[in-house]
């Protein structure tokens, strides 16, 4: 039998393992050597791209992050809009619904560098890395030092081609290849010099801009439709003018602290006894007695991954969209996993954190969501139309009964219990069909925003892998 040499021995060891060979004078700037960074996925991007007239964001954009001073003692519900980290999970930052700051403190002068304005391309840079939005009005807003301010500068790069290519897998790929830090990830911005951007043509630009001006305009219509709805509903609620009490003082008895087992006083305001003097008016149930509350897992950080099962956790969930989850866990950490993936119809309600955030799922999905999120399902499809069930859920008549049942705590926690004996209202059939043809008016629009958008992305990767001639085919053969 023939012996190997030592060269073919190190030839064959090869074989089994992803190995990058990279040279001392090839590292990047900051002399990086984790493995993971010389990744054989990362090599290829970075070659790919290389392939292209590159250009830094650097250089192309003005850079930038938002306010790092404490102004969370002036967080309020209307005024100047202040975004954060979790509301770049929507394509337009205008769609969240971000806390508010007054324009008092708007106006101060260490808050000028968190100013955005339209054109500028949010990005999440410190825990949820890589979410982003596109700042689409000219609207007085401002943002937190987690979230990145790209703002264009060189003509050659349009902000919605930016805004869609921080999606793309190669925007993606250098995003979470300069993340930092073990137990809270974050991006520098002095990294911005490092990831680069392809400098395509203005055609094909142009092409990206259509599109997103055609999402725009659906997402519009949606967000109209969804007011629609919930002015419905507020009007048979009687709320449409509703403005909860801002007394502070209530007078209880012993006996009643007894029997509610609540010591702190948020919990006897008088807005909450103002919204059940106002329910006892209207028919109405238990949350329990409608749906079927089921539990998920939380299988801890120590499980979280790239490879996996997707999982879906409060932060990437809102009141209109599921966001596409940064962590996976793995398939075999809990036996049967796919009796976890929620169906068609189901509604995660977030119980921790931001509390009381409903979400109807719109077709089945292989998913894994955390164990804050509960997943209703209804008992009795004719007494209660699950379009109806969520919008009830997000208005004022359930968030000020989460409020009120998981307040006193620094992070919020709703009981599942608490949660059982929620008070709904249930109206006729006739009335929670018109709130739900236009809910779901409202989300045939939106999807049809989300598949522009992953034509957009799919068209950039295109033109990046080939040739814009290519990826402008492509839109063209994808028109919508």
């Amino acid at each position: 039998m023939k012996s190997l040499s030592n060269e073919d021995v190190y030839k064959k060891m090869l074989e089994r393992l992803e190995v990058s060979i990279i040279h001392l004078n090839n590292l990047e700037r900051t002399k990086r050597i984790d493995a993971e960074f010389y990744s054989t996925e990362n090599l290829h991007a970075s070659e790919t791209m290389a392939r292209k007239q590159i250009k830094s964001i650097q250089d192309v954009c003005l850079v930038s992050d938002g306010n790092h001073m404490s102004i969370s003692y002036d967080f309020q519900e209307t005024g100047i809009p202040y975004y954060r980290g979790q509301d770049t999970c929507h394509t337009f930052i205008e769609d969240a619904s971000p806390v508010c700051i007054s324009e008092k403190s708007y106006r101060l002068s260490v808050m000028l560098r968190s100013h955005i304005h339209k054109g500028d391309v949010l990005l999440s840079i410190v825990g949820t890395v890589g979410n982003s939005s596109l700042v689409y009005e000219d609207n007085e807003a401002t943002c937190s030092c987690k979230l990145a301010i790209l703002r264009p500068q060189d003509k050659d790069i349009y902000s919605e081609y930016l805004a869609v290519f921080c999606k793309t897998k190669y925007g993606q790929n250098q995003i979470q290849k300069f993340r930092r830090g073990t137990v809270q990830t974050g991006l520098l911005l002095e990294d911005m010099d490092q990831i680069s951007i392809p400098v395509l043509n203005t055609e094909f630009q142009e092409k990206i801009v259509d599109i997103t001006e055609n999402m725009y305009s659906l997402n519009s219509q949606a967000q109209q439709l969804y007011l629609t709805a919930k002015n419905l509903l507020l009007t048979d609620l009687g709320l449409i003018d509703y403005t909860p009490s801002k007394e502070q003082i209530s007078v209880r008895s012993f006996k009643d602290i007894v029997n509610m087992g609540r010591l702190d006083a948020e919990y006897y305001q008088p807005k909450y006894d103002d919204l059940f003097v106002l329910l006892d008016k209207l028919p109405t149930k238990l949350l329990g007695e409608i749906v079927d509350i089921k539990k998920s897992i939380e299988p801890g950080s120590t499980y979280y991954g790239d490879y996996g099962v997707p999982f879906i956790r409060v932060s990437d969930v809102s009141t209109t969209e599921i966001s596409a989850p940064s962590i996976r866990i793995p398939y075999n950490i809990v036996p049967s996993i796919e009796e976890l993936y929620p169906k068609k119809d189901t509604i995660l309600f977030s119980k921790d954190g931001s509390v009381g955030i409903a979400y109807k799922m719109e077709e089945d999905i292989e998913a894994v969501t955390s164990g804050a999120l509960l997943h209703f399902h209804i008992k009795n499809n004719e007494e209660i139309l699950p379009d109806y069930l969520t919008l009830v859920l997000n208005s004022d008549i359930v968030q000020l009964q989460a409020e009120r049942d998981a307040s006193g705590a620094i992070i919020q926690h709703w009981k599942p219990n608490d949660i059982a004996n929620v008070v709904i209202p249930i109206f006729p059939y006739k009335v929670q069909k018109e709130i739900s043809d236009n809910m779901q008016q409202a989300f045939a629009l939106r999807r049809r925003a989300q598949k522009l958008q992953k034509i957009a992305i799919m068209a950039v990767e295109i033109a990046i892998e080939k040739d814009e001639i290519t990826a402008i085919a492509y839109i063209n053969d994808n028109r919508i």
